[in-house]
């Protein structure tokens, strides 16, 4: 059975599925292809142990895709703070205040009601995928992967493994780091695997829901705090993000719940609040990997499929929020222009808006990566004077908040001419 469309769309996680909506609206005819089922939201569940930093600038587009109040309606925590600061241990440790160089972002500053929303992962993909469902132009084909794709000059088809075989003039890879899209058309990646892997643990703690999001750096990587909704009974819901060699976190695993929780009251900062219950933790290697290519023939690569990057501030689906919204507009354009959508000219446009902007996402998080993750004495003195310089100086500070919210597209200088200093990035 052969059916004709557009656009197909390989991946209905975060990304594909705000393409797909987004396309949709804009009266595309769409295939959205997933190898998964749809989510599902149980209100009385425990949160899911994925969750997202949604920024300023992703809560815009979801608005503009009419999904946003769905997403509120369901679970949402707003934080209004960000703080970071050094808990490395140096020779003067005990000469100087502790956390003498915290630098926090308040939205107050920049103002604005907050900086941004914790978010869980099955939250924004099911008000997604329930909007994308809704829509006339848009079919879905779930629980079901692709078995072959053609990328021919004429148009592109992808036969799907139950037999469906959809035609159309563009196919849009969204189907994360492991693309199978991105495989099958040939576009090759450029990779590094991080020293360190992330461990990520569902938690309860006494006290109310926080307005604020931390994370403390120790030289073995970061440990992170993201507030969630509130779990009743005087109880709030939290994520916890630890980063530590894959054999340290390896032993955390094997952990009953109350020793990993005593071992995480340990060694995280004390503004942890007092933990009453683990629910669930899972861990991850992280890797920077970025496509030598977005775009080959009539195939176009979006989100996790173009781009990973270190997920020290959460910026991984924002990035791919930004991207689907770009390739939207180019396609639209084209359109318009009575041109095939597979142009070679407005999808070249597409990567040249997109290329520059998630590199520089990447430097900024290997900025981070490089000047936090070790024990060297003048990288230690470097990091705490920029974060003292942060702090002392309000505009640069609000610079770095407006980058990570979306709101400016450049890379504050500073952090701009470090990352072009750092081994191994100009690859990218």
């Amino acid at each position: 059975m052969t059916q004709a469309f557009d656009i197909v769309i390989v991946g209905a996680g975060m990304v594909g599925a705000a393409l797909a909506t987004g396309l949709g609206r804009n009266g595309f005819r769409v295939a959205l292809v997933d190898r998964g089922s749809a989510p599902t939201f149980d209100a009385s569940l425990s949160p899911d142990i994925r969750v997202s930093a949604l920024s300023a600038g992703s809560e815009r587009y979801l608005a503009e895709l009419d999904v946003w109040s769905d997403i509120l309606s369901m679970r949402a925590t707003a934080y209004s703070r960000l703080a970071v600061w050094d808990e490395t241990q140096h020779p003067l440790s005990n000469l100087f205040p502790r956390k003498i160089a915290e630098v926090v972002f308040d939205a107050r500053n920049l103002s604005t009601s907050h900086l941004g929303h914790i978010v869980e992962n099955r939250v924004t993909q099911q008000a997604l995928w329930n909007c994308a469902a809704s829509l006339s132009t848009v079919s879905l084909f779930a629980d079901n992967a692709v078995a072959r794709l053609d990328n021919g000059q004429d148009h592109a088809s992808v036969a799907l493994e139950d037999g469906t075989e959809l035609t159309c003039q563009l196919v849009v890879g969204a189907d994360g780091a492991a693309s199978v899209v991105r495989d099958i058309a040939g576009i090759g990646v450029t990779r590094d695997q991080y020293q360190q892997q992330a461990m990520v643990i569902s938690v309860r703690y006494q006290g109310p829901v926080e307005d604020i999001t931390w994370q403390g750096f120790y030289p073995s990587g970061p440990r992170a705090f993201l507030p969630l909704h509130s779990a009743g009974n005087g109880e709030s819901w939290a994520s916890l993000v630890w980063y530590d060699s894959p054999e340290e976190l390896a032993r955390l695993k094997s952990l009953d719940n109350e020793a990993l929780m005593a071992e995480i009251q340990n060694a995280f900062p004390p503004e942890l609040p007092p933990l009453t219950h683990i629910d669930a933790r899972a861990s991850f290697p992280i890797a920077r990997q970025h496509a030598r290519n977005y775009v080959k023939n009539r195939v176009v690569l979006v989100g996790d499929a173009a781009h990973t990057i270190n997920p020290l501030a959460g910026q991984g689906v924002n990035l791919g929020f930004q991207d689907a919204r770009a390739l939207q507009n180019v396609v639209r354009e084209a359109r318009r222009a009575g041109l095939n959508l597979a142009d070679p000219a407005w999808l070249t446009q597409y990567e040249r808006q997109r290329r520059p902007a998630n590199r520089r996402m990447m430097l900024a998080m290997d900025v981070f990566y490089h000047l936090f993750s070790n024990r060297t004495p003048p990288l230690h003195l470097l990091r705490n004077l920029g974060l003292g310089a942060a702090k002392a100086m309000p505009f640069a500070r609000n610079r770095v908040a407006k980058y990570a919210m979306g709101i400016d597209e450049e890379l504050p200088p500073v952090i701009r001419q470090l990352a072009e200093r750092l081994p191994g990035l100009r690859q990218l």
